[in-house]
């Protein structure tokens, strides 16, 4: 990283970081060209979740290669200056590496789902089991990630 002293190298400042953020950027690779898609997401133990209908092309890209990068951001806040060159951003964020794996097991669709949930209210869930049958989930278990942030 460039500018070292922005870099975020804590686990725990790290997740902080995830667990502020309110949409992740999933980007694969659809045969030689890369494919980013904008998700809701959960975090636990290492791994993000997403949620999807069973076919798509997100399923199709990640059985042909399951290597992914992500990233999240959270309080981001434009900074306005003077004059253009001086206008920057406050932000925080995460980009990381991972390997997915797609999840049809009911039990671990509704694991996944919950995590899910869990990122942005309280449970309960009335998870729908029709709905259950219609959706897959997508774990991704981190490899490694580093976070940056800009508090102006």
């Amino acid at each position: 990283m460039r500018k070292a002293e922005r870099e975020i190298k804590d686990p725990v400042e790290l997740e902080n970081v995830i667990r502020r953020a309110e949409v992740c950027r999933l980007a694969m690779v659809d045969d030689g060209e890369p494919y980013i898609v904008p998700l809701n997401f959960g975090y636990r133990d290492g791994c993000l979740y997403f949620h999807c209908a069973r076919e798509g092309r997100k399923l199709d890209v990640l059985r042909k290669d399951p290597h992914v990068c992500f990233e999240l951001e959270s309080d981001v806040r434009l900074v306005k200056g003077e004059k253009a060159c001086h206008w920057s951003t406050s932000y925080e964020s995460v980009i990381g590496w991972g390997t997915a794996s797609i999840l049809l097991d009911e039990k671990e669709v509704r694991e996944g789902l919950e995590v899910l949930m869990s990122h942005y209210t309280e449970g309960p869930y009335d998870l729908d089991p029709r709905s259950l049958s219609l959706t897959a989930a997508i774990r991704v278990k981190v490899d490694r990630m580093n976070g940056k942030r800009s508090k102006r």
